[in-house]
């Protein structure tokens, strides 16, 4: 050590270069968020106790996060693991599942006696009991006021009603994809990204809405995973419909696929022709004026 240097930023370092990532669940059927800790050798299906604004939390270890033991400062978690559970924590834990599926029979008993128009969809009590949230979809406001009432008297703590879009529901309620994976809002999404059939159409996707929608009946998350790099590598590309001339051969663009760079097009004859970079990137534009065809060198 440098006799300039300072035992706290040594102290420091050390714990940056000791800190682990886990990923983790605060329930079984619960999205994955990352978790930071000093302790190593944590295992899947260890309960741990996460610091949270309310207090500490326990939550299951599915594993090691991506670059555990990363000694990067730009790495972050979204929370911190304060300790492994202890027994009398493990039990209480064990009986919360219980817990939340009885107050969600109770809840909707007491959403029919009062012909509330809602859905109830998931029901979730902080681990400490300070506090019960309802999480329901509605069309329409709700006044729940008399609902909210007879739910305090029946758990005597505070009670939140929140009301969630069909996307939430569909993160909170889970399911597997088309893809046959997970969810992606229930694996790893925190914010949901606005998603247009611009986007579909970039990609040349079917615009079918059973094959473009998702289990919420709105268009998948992933038209946006994709869409800038489908932006870029059309870039260049001579569009559907133009005509183009090579050498001394005119053709008609049918179609672009931007991922291999190659357009298929059709020739004065009516024949299609697939057409690789190297073959159409020195292309001229051509386009009918008054009858008469001018070419216009392209500009890429």
């Amino acid at each position: 050590m440098s006799e300039n240097s300072d035992p706290q930023d040594v102290e420091v370092a050390g714990q940056q270069e000791l800190q682990q990532f886990y990923r983790a669940r605060f329930r079984e059927d619960g999205q994955m968020i990352t978790a930071s800790s000093q302790a190593a050798g944590l295992v899947r299906d260890d309960i741990v106790m996460i610091k949270t604004d309310h207090g500490l939390e326990p939550a299951i270890i599915v594993g090691p996060a991506p670059m555990c033991g990363c000694k990067s400062e730009s790495r972050k978690a979204s929370c911190e693991i304060a300790r492994e559970a202890n027994e009398e924590e493990l039990e209480r834990f064990s009986q919360l599942p219980e817990f939340e599926n009885r107050a969600f029979a109770i809840c909707l008993e007491l959403i029919e006696r009062h012909s509330l128009e809602m859905r109830l969809v998931r029901v979730e009590r902080f681990f400490n009991g300070s506090k019960i949230i309802f999480y329901f979809t509605a069309d329409n406001r709700v006044d729940f006021r008399g609902l909210v009432k007879d739910l305090v008297q029946e758990f005597r703590t505070r009670v939140e009603m929140r009301q969630v879009g069909v996307r939430h529901e569909t993160k909170m309620l889970g399911g597997m994809g088309t893809c046959g994976r997970e969810l992606c809002c229930s694996s790893f999404i925190k914010k949901f990204d606005s998603v247009s059939i611009k986007m579909a159409k970039e990609q040349d996707l079917p615009l079918n809405p059973s094959k473009i929608s998702g289990l919420c009946n709105r268009l998948l998350c992933c038209l946006t995973y994709e869409y800038d790099t489908y932006r870029q590598q059309r870039k260049g590309m001579p569009k559907p419909g133009r005509r183009i001339k090579i050498g001394d051969k005119a053709y008609k663009v049918r179609r672009q696929n931007p991922l291999q760079q190659s357009i298929l097009v059709m020739t004065d004859k009516g024949e299609e022709k697939l057409l690789q970079h190297e073959e159409w990137q020195g292309y001229e534009s051509m386009r009918v004026d008054k009858g008469s065809k001018k070419e216009k060198k392209n500009k890429d």
